[in-house]
């Protein structure tokens, strides 16, 4: 049996959880100073003109699905294959979300796809960076302003990832962030909104937190605030924002090394034509390296028998969700990339940690396997 070789290992070090219990231990938890130093570092990192954090990128999609006005009898393109927090967003506000299905090659909406689901009724669309391989945002981006549309970026997997020399999550209204445990840099739970529009900035720190129109450090008298419209509470705590920013200041680092991982799964991969893998950019962030092979289900129980954790980005496409398919009565016939795309990934780990030898052995165990597999 091998030695265990976990799907992720957040990059969080010993200096790090000495900044957190210094933090608990001081009572200020939330507003405090390291929400600013994160922010600032993050707008830095993306070259956004505006940054802020919230709780969660589901937070974040949802708060930017609100500021762009999308409500009843709106429709919003959302891809069909990613986490329901991408579509979730859309329904929260009453707006009809459309699934487009994917081009299988990168798992991710073309413009294609988009066009055959306008109609007269789209008021927006959410593009998804899925594993964080950028979307034809260039492309999408100028369709969208053609047609007076709405773009949102969902940049969960896609902390790093570029196209054109331009950082995603700058290419629409707003690009949404999610530091979840298995991502490239974890609060826990948590996220980043970005966005270089001013007003839709300043509509989003209210919305965060309760639609209160003054932050703390900005009012004359204590407790004087007013409230103007309905919010949210889709705060980060501060302890949150110190791990994040701890991990953001030295991303380059982390991000260089995925690159590197990246290139040598390919490079393992890419004499044996039974397994298809995502494409190779130095331009990718690399929240994960998917293959895709038949014999999915069977490939991975022997990797959990040989202790090598994987995991699968996603197995079920939204329109096949019972929610989705009970509301909209949608056909498999218009999603059949979506449909092989979750019958056929695999998601691979890469992080810092990871040895070359560890990838060697993965690579070897899925080749070697798959060969006796008819």
């Amino acid at each position: 049996m091998n030695k265990n070789i976990r799907f992720s290992v957040p990059n969080i070090t010993l200096s790090d959880t000495k900044i957190v219990t210094q933090i608990l231990r001081s009572g200020w938890l939330t507003h405090g100073p390291y929400t600013e130093k994160f922010e600032n570092e993050f707008k830095k990192f993306t070259k956004s003109k505006y940054a802020i954090t919230v709780s969660s990128c589901t937070a974040a999609l949802h708060l930017s699905c609100i500021a762009a006005n999308f409500k009843k009898n709106d429709e919003v393109i959302v891809p069909a294959m990613t986490h329901t927090a991408t579509a979730h967003a859309v329904e929260y506000t009453g707006a009809k979300v459309i699934f487009a299905d994917i081009d299988f090659n990168t798992g991710n909406l073309n413009l294609e796809n988009i066009k055959k689901r306008i109609s007269h009724k789209t008021k927006g669309v959410i593009v998804v960076h899925m594993a964080g391989l950028s979307s034809e945002i260039i492309k999408i981006k100028k369709f969208c302003k053609h047609k007076n549309l709405i773009l949102i970026e969902d940049c969960a997997h896609g902390l790093g990832t570029r196209s054109d020399g331009i950082h995603v999550g700058n290419f629409g209204i707003s690009g949404c962030f999610s530091f979840y445990p298995t991502k490239q840099i974890t609060t826990g739970e948590g996220g980043m909104l970005i966005t270089n529009n001013r007003k839709f900035y300043m509509k989003i720190k209210k919305l965060k937190a309760f639609g209160i129109d003054k932050d703390i450090k900005d009012r004359k008298k204590q407790g004087e605030y007013d409230v103007k419209s309905l919010g949210f509470n889709y705060r980060m705590t501060d302890f949150q924002a110190a791990l994040g920013y701890r991990q953001i200041i030295s991303y380059k680092k982390n991000l260089k090394k995925r690159i590197e991982i990246a290139k040598l799964y390919k490079k393992n991969f890419e004499k044996f034509k039974v397994i298809k893998t995502m494409p190779y950019s130095k331009n990718c962030s690399y929240f994960v390296f998917q293959i895709f092979c038949k014999h999915r289900d069977k490939l991975l129980k022997m990797l959990k028998h040989n202790n090598i954790g994987v995991s699968v980005h996603y197995n079920t496409p939204l329109p096949k969700m019972s929610y989705y398919q009970k509301k909209y009565k949608l056909l498999k016939k218009h999603y059949i990339n979506s449909y092989e795309y979750g019958e056929t990934n695999i998601s691979l780990p890469v992080y810092p940690e990871l040895k070359k030898n560890n990838i060697n052995m993965i690579c070897n165990k899925i080749i070697d396997f798959l060969k006796n597999e008819k």
